[in-house]
């Protein structure tokens, strides 16, 4: 059970953030659990974690501030280990240069200090620049996954939900280009082959009409010979 004077001094930080946010840090207090908090720190520009989203976990004790909280991550990152905790000069690793005047925000700037850098500590993993940049762009789907952080950062959600429709949009306008030449083909296809049809018909047609004027010719000649000996037989008789 939190002292009286943890609560008041919590929630007196969390107000604090909501009036002052800190940039690259967003940090709140659980529903259930005010000693339980979750933040998402975003990577900083020029370096590997740019475009990064970092959700982790701080527990404070019920007697805090006089006692330093315990500091982990949970979102892969190439930094530090997830679901364990870090070794910092503010965690509950080093409760002997702990300093109550330190806040949430002044705990969470010095982690996002702290990550930038490679020096190791306990927690710390050495991965390389790409492998970082890899979690980097990962990071929000991953997080997105996790109930807990959908339901206190919801603007993250939405964020990652605008992406996914932008980038599915995308897809839909250039999927249609092969399709769209698929289709081109088949029509000069079927042209060629409407092309080829009506030259056979043409030739079948031409054909015909070769075979109907040779009939009539001879036809024609045979009755010209008969009309011709009809008429000359009156000539012919005495």
């Amino acid at each position: 059970m939190a002292d009286k004077s943890c609560i008041k001094r919590l929630q007196k930080e969390y107000r604090a953030l909501c009036k002052e946010p800190v940039s690259h840090i967003v940090a709140r207090p659980s529903p259930s659990d005010i000693l339980e908090w979750h933040y998402v720190l975003e990577g900083s520009e020029g370096t590997p974690f740019a475009g990064g989203y970092y959700h982790g976990k701080i527990k404070f004790p019920p007697e805090y501030p006089y006692k330093p909280p315990g500091i982990s991550m949970i979102t892969p990152n190439g930094r530090f280990m997830t679901q364990k905790k870090i070794c910092l000069s503010m965690s509950d690793f080093h409760p002997e240069s702990w300093n109550p005047m330190w806040s949430v925000s002044s705990i969470l700037t010095g982690l996002l200090s702290f990550m930038m850098d490679n020096s190791p500590t306990t927690g710390s993993v050495n991965t390389t620049a790409a492998e970082k940049e890899r979690l980097a762009k990962a990071s929000l789907a991953f997080n997105c996954k996790n109930p807990t952080f959908r339901k206190l950062f919801p603007e993250y959600v939405e964020n990652f939900n605008q992406r996914q429709q932008s980038e599915q949009l995308v897809a839909e306008q250039v999927s249609p280009k092969p399709s769209v030449e698929g289709e081109a083909r088949k029509l000069i296809e079927k042209v060629k082959s409407m092309e080829g049809n009506i030259n056979k018909a043409a030739d079948g047609d031409h054909m015909k009409r070769n075979r109907k004027q040779s009939f009539p010719t001879w036809l024609m000649l045979l009755l010209f010979s008969i009309f011709g000996v009809l008429m000359a037989l009156p000539l012919l008789q005495p």
